[in-house]
């Protein structure tokens, strides 16, 4: 009970805002009819937005086009960066990691929002297009972190003893130095994930991979920040959402890596 009573405040942070991404569509039946912009009161809860929409029933149902490709962006992000980051790590062939870690250096050479700015002009993204192409201008970064961690924990004496024993690539990969790595990769997660939230919301805010008058946070709080100190609650209540997302993941990962104890330290024989 002890160790769960960690993750309360992160699961109560990051509730609200998966929660309302999750279900909010479900909770949020018939639109109501539309009012004068930027009001308050009406039988609006929240107010009206900038065409008259209530402010409620567009926060019940803009929350998965930025939780869900954010949490899709990070997820392929690490698919890709995991196993680049391990076999430059673990291999002795220079030319191997050359040919896998250059072509990354490249990428990071040029900033993430100006990539997705060039490639959105060329090829105008949806949903899907977006976490794909968000997840692709993350992996440098990420590949980099795994390589670095990796690296420590593969010239450490117990990765000689496992290949003489002959274990197999992927039990000396995964089986200890991913396991050694585990924190490391679970801070980066978190940071990552609040910076792919950052991508994807700047993106939205630009009208990439979203409608201009579409239901998503991030479009509302730039649509609507116009009337921001009339009707304040249609930014703010979108932004706090947005922003309680990347607390409530840090405050998560944080609870599930205290006092982990990494493999081959604090046991004894």
């Amino acid at each position: 009970m002890k160790r769960l009573g960690r993750y309360r405040p992160g699961a109560a942070v990051a509730g609200v805002p998966l929660g309302l991404a999750l279900l909010g569509p479900l909770l949020a039946g018939e639109p109501p009819a539309r009012a004068a912009s930027f009001t308050l009161g009406g039988g609006h809860w929240l107010g009206t937005d900038f065409v008259g929409r209530d402010v409620l029933d567009q926060v019940l149902l803009g929350g998965r086009s930025v939780a869900l490709v954010a949490l899709g962006a990070t997820a392929l992000a690490y698919l890709v960066a995991l196993p680049l980051g391990l076999i430059s790590a673990l291999t002795h062939r220079s030319w191997l990691e050359e040919l896998l870690m250059r072509p990354l250096d490249v990428l990071l050479a040029v900033p993430s929002l100006l990539m997705i700015l060039l490639v959105a002009a060329a090829f105008p993204p949806g949903a899907a297009g977006l976490a794909l192409l968000v997840a692709f201008v993350s992996v440098p970064d990420a590949a980099r972190i795994v390589r670095a961690a990796a690296a420590e924990a593969a010239s450490r004496p117990a990765v000689e003893a496992l290949r003489m024993q002959g274990e197999t690539w992927w039990r000396i990969a995964v089986g200890y130095v991913g396991r050694s790595i585990l924190r490391t990769l679970a801070a980066d997660a978190g940071i990552r994930l609040t910076g792919v939230l950052y991508l994807v919301a700047t993106a939205a805010f630009l009208g990439i991979g979203v409608a201009p008058d579409a239901t998503d946070w991030a479009v509302m709080v730039d649509r609507n920040r116009t009337g921001l100190l009339v009707q304040p609650w249609a930014v703010v209540v979108p932004a706090l959402l947005i922003v309680a997302l990347t607390m409530g993941s840090n405050l998560l990962v944080d609870a599930a890596m205290e006092n982990r104890t990494p493999p081959g330290k604090g046991r004894s024989s």
